[in-house]
């Protein structure tokens, strides 16, 4: 559900939040009538209202890095409330590990500044109200939330500050994600065996529910970590992706010619595609290799190289030197089985095809 709009980025709200706060209402309420007076009966309602109060500070945490983002110029689509907590979806990734600590580090930051500031408020306020029992409530989740962000492992925000650390250190970003995608899965690891822990130094008296948790925890959190080293995989292979190194060469051809001429001519100039242009010479559709191939050879000399081709559109048109990620994001913006290559002067340089970029991903 999207409930606003906060400087541009759309705040969205899954229903799994909605479980989590009737969950934090029932446990809270018969607490909060336990320690206020004259709060019988209103429990359930003090508790949904710190529910609230608990998943704003949350969207202060996830606003923190959604502004992060854009003051380095990197879109955010939208942040998302849910049942464990929040998520800030960011299109791209910061080009500096500077700009990936400052993204990161920004958000378990923010929660230590709203509990300390909630902690600080709570002082000179009788414990025996309602109020100082919320502010309390909220200084000790939000302390826990940013010091628990800052464990160095994906995907919370200390894994991500790890990966800035070891990218500014080695100069590859690829092996800062590895070593923080294994290290989330550790901390996935620890968090399983939390309740035992806490228990050995005498902190807790562990129920079954607090296993249920640790459980539900630990898997989250290893799934987080193991998509991490999967998109490190692929992001290592994104470098050998060269839009200028995998196009075909192509010849222009006039929209009216018969495709077997024009097939002729291509096998001729030992070019791989064709481009059909106006009279002036400008590229206006590309000849779709799928309809070429469909086209019984009989019937290839009453056909037209444009009655196969594909209109250009903004999206088709392709910088002969984009590479890697910002090469698969453009064609990922207007997917189409083929892309026309222009150099920066407008000048054709050739076809990309995308069955050539997926061989060319396969084989590194």
């Amino acid at each position: 559900m999207r409930i606003g709009q906060v400087a541009g980025v759309d705040i969205l709200v899954r229903a799994s939040w909605l479980v989590i706060a009737l969950l934090i209402a029932v446990v809270l309420g018969p607490e909060f009538e336990r320690r206020v007076d004259g709060l019988e009966g209103w429990g359930f309602v003090a508790g949904l209202i710190f529910a609230v109060l608990l998943y704003l500070s949350v969207l202060l945490h996830e606003l923190s890095h959604a502004l992060a983002a854009k003051a380095f110029r990197l879109p955010v689509l939208s942040v998302t409330l849910h049942f464990f907590g929040g998520v800030t979806e960011i299109e791209g990734e910061p080009q500096t590990p500077a700009r990936e600590f400052l993204v990161s580090v920004v958000g378990p930051l923010t929660s230590i500044a709203v509990g300390l500031a909630a902690l600080l408020a709570t002082m000179n306020m009788d414990d025996a109200t309602l109020a100082w029992s919320m502010l309390w409530g909220l200084a000790v989740t939000n302390l826990m939330v940013g010091v628990l962000n800052l464990l160095p492992g994906l995907p919370l925000d200390g894994g991500r500050i790890l990966r800035a650390l070891v990218w500014g250190v080695t100069k590859k970003p690829h092996l800062g994600s590895t070593v923080a995608g294994w290290s989330g899965r550790g901390v996935a690891v620890l968090a399983v065996a939390s309740p035992l822990l806490l228990e050995q130094f005498g902190v807790i008296e562990p129920r079954l529910i607090d296993f249920a948790l640790a459980v539900v925890i630990g898997l989250f959190l290893w799934q987080g970590a193991t998509q991490a080293l999967m998109s490190a995989k692929i992001r290592s292979r994104l470098p050998a992706l060269k839009a200028r190194s995998l196009a075909r060469r192509a010849i222009a051809v006039p929209a009216d010619l018969p495709l077997a001429e024009g097939l002729r001519r291509a096998r001729g100039a030992q070019a791989g595609a064709m481009v059909v242009a106006t009279g002036s010479g400008l590229p206006s559709a590309v000849v779709n290799e799928a309809a070429v191939t469909a086209t019984p050879s009989e019937r290839r000399p009453w056909v037209t190289c444009s009655a196969v081709a594909r209109d250009l559109s903004p999206g088709l048109l392709l910088d002969a030197d984009l590479d890697g990620e910002s090469l698969l994001r453009a064609m990922q913006a207007t997917p189409a089985t083929e892309y026309v290559l222009v150099e920066g002067n407008g000048d054709v340089y050739g076809v990309l095809a995308t069955s050539d970029v997926d061989a060319a991903f396969t084989r590194a």
